[in-house]
C-alpha cells in the first residue's frame, strides 16, 4: 500500500486520471470509508465514493463486505484505489482487506481528511486534506 499525503494524494489523482483517460481506462477509484453521515456533514473531497469501512450502530468492520462493495464500484481489482478516512487510520486496515482480496494498486491518505488532534483535540489544524487546502465539499 502506498502511503502518500494529502498533497501528494491529490497530484497523483490528478496525474493517474489524466494518464488513464489517454488510454481510454476509468479514472482511480477514490473511496471515502468514513461512515455515510461523516461524509456528507464534516465535508468531503469531490468524486469520492463513499463505501464505509464501518457504520452505525454496529461499528463493526466486516473486511469481506467492504472488500466486496469496493470490487463491485471498481469493476476491476486492477483498477488503483485510494482510500480516505477521518485521520489515516481506518484506512489503513481497509488498504489491507483490499489487498487480501486481490487488488493490485491500493494507497490512502496520510492524515486523512481531517488530520490529527491538536494539543486541545481539534482536527484541521495540524495536517490533512481540509488543512492543506486541497478541493472539498459539504453538504
Amino acid at each position: 500500500m502506498k502511503h502518500l499525503s494529502p498533497q501528494e494524494a491529490w497530484t497523483w489523482l490528478q496525474a493517474e486520471t489524466a494518464r488513464r483517460a489517454a488510454l481510454g481506462q476509468d479514472p482511480p477509484l477514490f473511496v471515502d470509508v468514513r461512515m455515510e453521515i461523516e461524509s456528507l456533514y464534516v465535508g468531503r473531497p469531490p468524486g469520492v465514493e463513499n463505501i464505509p469501512w464501518y457504520e452505525y450502530p454496529d461499528l463493526t468492520p466486516d473486511p469481506a463486505r467492504f472488500a466486496q462493495a469496493v470490487a463491485r464500484e471498481a469493476g476491476d481489482k486492477a483498477r488503483p484505489v485510494l482510500l480516505i478516512c477521518r485521520s489515516g487510520k481506518r484506512t489503513l486496515d481497509a488498504g489491507k482487506a483490499l489487498e487480501a482480496a486481490g487488488f493490485s494498486e491500493v494507497a490512502h491518505v496520510l492524515h486523512g481528511f481531517e488530520g490529527e488532534l491538536n494539543e486541545h483535540f481539534k482536527r484541521s489544524t495540524v495536517n490533512g486534506w481540509r488543512h492543506d487546502g486541497l478541493p472539498w465539499e459539504q453538504m
